[in-house]
């Protein structure tokens, strides 16, 4: 013969209902490049080529990301040619009362120029390879300066 034991229901106190959380909104990244966006990435890209920086290559982020129009990728032979091509570029945007942030001047292996509209990034060649920013957004529309 088996017991059977009567089980008691437990009563389960309701918790007070908690509001729900709002998911932050993602800025959105706007549809096509303005004008000055255009005009600043053609100054950067002349400011690159006067300074003999190589391989030099503009990516399209507008539709893709809010934090800028534009990415250009260029190399320099060296960590002192690296680090004039953006010293260079950096005193020309704010020639033109652009404010920008220069990251990496001192080691000169990658310098990043945050131009609001435009990011530039210069590398030693090696660098360059490695990060392969380029293959990273292959998806955005790329082109060659000039092209």
């Amino acid at each position: 013969m088996r017991k059977t034991t009567a089980t008691k229901a437990k009563a389960v106190k309701a918790s007070p209902a908690k509001p729900p959380v709002k998911a932050a909104k993602k800025p959105r990244a706007k549809s096509q490049a303005s004008a000055q966006s255009r005009a600043l990435l053609a100054s950067i890209l002349k400011s690159l080529d006067d300074d003999k920086a190589e391989e030099i290559v503009s990516i399209d982020m507008s539709g893709r990301t809010p934090m800028a129009d534009f990415m250009v990728v260029a190399s320099g032979r060296s960590n002192r040619h690296v680090a004039a091509i953006a010293e260079h570029l950096a005193e020309t945007l704010r020639g033109d009362g652009l404010k920008c942030r220069v990251e990496g001047l001192q080691q000169g292996d990658w310098v990043l120029i945050d131009a609001v509209d435009v990011i530039v990034h210069v590398f030693r060649p090696e660098v360059r390879a490695f990060y392969n920013l380029e293959q990273m957004w292959s998806g955005a529309e790329s082109a060659a300066a000039g092209g």
